[in-house]
Order: C-alpha cells, then sequence, then structure tokens
C-alpha cells in the first residue's frame, strides 16, 4: 500500500463544466490523518483468491444477473435497463466471473479491475484483507497526488503534449467502439504512486451520498446516513460530450446493494 501523509488539502472543485448538482463544490478546507491506500483496483485475480478462500458469492450471482455495457452482453439479455441511458443491458449470467454475460470469461483479464461488485461485495473483501473502503476524502486527497485545485491527478491537461493519461472513451458515444477495461495499473501513476485514479473504472468508497459541506471539515466521513454510496473517478465509459465526471473533483453515487460493468474498488487502513 501506499502511504498518503495526511495534513490539510483543498477538496471538491468549481470547474466551469462541473455538475453543480452533484455537489462538487464549493471548494474546502479538510484535514485528515495520515492513511495508506492501494495504488491500484483490486484485481480480477486478487478477488478470486478472496473468494476461494472465503467461498463468498457476490450480490450479482445471488441475484443472477447484472449490467453490462450492450456492446459486450454475449447473451442473455434482459428486459431491464437504466432510464435515458439505453446502453446499459441487464444480462443474465453476467457476474465478477463472467463479465459479459454468459460464455464470458476473465481468463486474459487477471490483472484487470473486478467489475460486477457492488459496494457490499467490496467492503467484505476489505475486511477479509484487513482493510476498509476509503472516505470520499481520502480517496480524493490520495488521486490529487499532493497537486492542488488541478483538473485531473496530473495537472490541467487531459492529454499533456497529446499523450492519453487515463482509460476514457473514445469517439462518438455511444457507437464508438469500447475497449472496456485495462490493467489495472496502466498509464503513469500520480505523484503518490496511484494509477487509474481518473478512468478505468469507477471505485467505491465509505461515505453515504450527501451534497451539503462546511467550509473546513476533520477527517469527514460523510452524513451518518443514505440510500447510495458515493463513487468515484469516473470509467471507461465517461465521455466529455455527456459525463466529463473522470476529473479529480466529480463525484456520483449507486446504491450499496449495485453493481455494474464499469464499477471496482480500491482499498485503505490506517497508517
Amino acid at each position: 500500500m501506499v502511504r498518503i501523509p495526511g495534513g490539510t488539502f483543498l477538496m471538491g472543485g468549481d470547474d466551469p463544466d462541473g455538475h453543480q448538482e452533484d455537489g462538487e463544490g464549493p471548494v474546502r478546507e479538510v484535514r485528515l490523518d495520515p492513511f495508506m491506500i492501494d495504488p491500484a483496483c483490486v484485481t480480477n485475480a486478487q478477488f478470486a483468491t478472496f473468494v476461494k478462500e472465503t467461498g463468498y458469492v457476490t450480490e450479482a450471482e445471488r441475484i443472477g444477473w447484472s449490467f453490462v455495457f450492450h456492446q459486450f452482453a454475449t447473451g442473455g439479455v434482459m428486459d431491464a435497463g437504466v432510464p435515458g441511458a439505453s446502453w446499459w443491458a441487464g444480462v443474465e449470467g453476467a457476474t465478477w466471473r463472467s463479465p459479459e454475460g454468459p460464455g464470458s470469461t476473465i481468463g486474459d483479464r487477471q490483472n484487470h479491475p473486478v467489475v460486477h461488485v457492488s459496494w457490499n461485495d467490496a467492503t467484505a473483501y476489505a475486511a477479509w484483507a484487513g482493510k476498509r473502503l476509503p472516505t470520499e476524502a481520502e480517496w480524493e486527497m490520495a488521486a490529487r497526488g499532493g497537486l492542488e485545485r488541478k483538473r485531473y491527478p496530473w495537472g490541467d491537461d487531459l492529454a499533456p503534449k497529446g499523450r492519453r493519461r487515463c482509460n476514457i472513451w473514445e469517439g462518438h458515444f455511444p457507437t464508438a467502439p469500447s475497449k472496456g477495461t485495462m490493467p489495472v495499473k496502466s498509464f503513469q501513476p500520480n505523484d503518490y504512486g496511484l494509477y487509474n485514479v481518473a478512468g478505468n473504472v469507477w471505485e467505491w468508497t465509505a461515505d453515504w451520498w450527501g451534497t451539503r459541506w462546511e467550509p473546513y471539515a476533520d477527517n469527514p466521513t460523510g452524513p451518518a446516513q443514505g440510500t447510495a454510496k458515493v463513487i468515484r473517478g469516473g470509467s471507461y465509459m465517461c465521455h466529455d460530450s455527456y459525463c466529463n465526471r473522470y476529473r479529480v473533483a466529480a463525484r456520483t453515487s449507486n446504491t450499496p446493494d449495485s453493481a455494474t460493468g464499469h464499477t471496482g474498488f480500491r482499498c485503505a487502513a490506517l497508517r
């Protein structure tokens, strides 16, 4: 794991193309104690070890289906979708082992992030590993890599000198061909040594969703209760034309029992 020194940082953003309804701002001062965080998301290989040693069954496996990007669905497509997001398909048999549905495997994706894991699944893995999920504030401090008020973990330019720095959508969304997930240590890490904190997969955090902030907070942990958990970082499906939430201040949420083909997690721990 990577040690984050803690201290005070400016959390949130006021990007002109940000999403005010998401509670990205106002920019506020947050102080955190030192903590540890995984340099990359949990991989399929790591999650397989957890399942082998514990016999754990994910929520998608128990329910019998999960959401898959429509280009990838291999079969078992159900009459289930997401209002306003026709690119999602409910697929019977889609799980972390079979990310696209029946017949698909993770055989050549051992070092890709595990997906189709709910917040509850991620929490179970973290407990087994002797860790926990990061708070939203911890996630953002680590993702910023020591940079202050920058749009991305590496600075303000999405592609410095024309070089890609993250796995996000290329071409017209949602019709251009998608490559899906990439290995968890793709691209250059930020200055704290964290990989893919922009794009690739959304990442679960410990916090309940909320959009009200104090001008200063000491080790914040989010609202005491709620109906959805915060996810951060964006995914391979994010595109400037409709969802630019791969910016480091961007945020959204999902219910704790939800699983999709573009959400994973990394773990944290006390120093």
